[in-house]
């Protein structure tokens, strides 16, 4: 976040018409960007840990003829 706050400094500073706003707008994308991709790797764990439950209940359901948390037919 400070990366953030630092873009936004440098192109008001720079008032959109020196390199500083130039700075200032990579440092904003390059801060997007690495909040993008953690957003994405969370969100790609959190899919493995769903998938690892499903296969538990899908063995739970081969083993006992009955979905986990449903009594038996």
């Amino acid at each position: 976040m400070a990366r953030l706050r630092y873009g936004v400094i440098l192109i008001i500073v720079g008032h959109a018409r020196t390199n500083a706003a130039g700075a200032g707008v990579v440092i904003l994308g390059v801060a997007l960007m690495v909040v993008l991709l953690d957003w994405l790797a969370r969100l790609s764990i959190s899919s493995g840990d769903d998938r690892d439950r499903e296969e538990q209940a899908r063995r739970y359901l081969d083993r006992t003829g009955h979905w986990p948390g449903e009594g038996p037919s």
